[in-house]
């Protein structure tokens, strides 16, 4: 798994801060918008094809894991 400073970014120039998959200006949010939406990880990809699956993943690893440790 990547670093999530890797796979994410917030930069005031792109989007207004948003967090975004780095090199794309893909909010993070769309992904969990997808995924709430009941669509996949292969069909997010196929419409946000500048974002990797191993990005995706790390990020989605990060997200769990900062959770997981707010539970503890």
């Amino acid at each position: 798994m990547q670093p999530v400073n890797q796979v994410i970014v917030k930069d005031p120039d792109i989007l207004g801060g948003t967090p975004v998959f780095r090199g794309t200006r893909v909010p993070f949010q769309a992904l969990l918008d997808y995924l709430e939406g009941g669509q996949t990880l292969a069909e997010f990809l196929d419409d946000f094809p500048t974002v990797t699956r191993e990005a995706a993943i790390s990020a989605l690893e990060a997200a769990k894991s900062l959770l997981v440790g707010q539970l503890k």
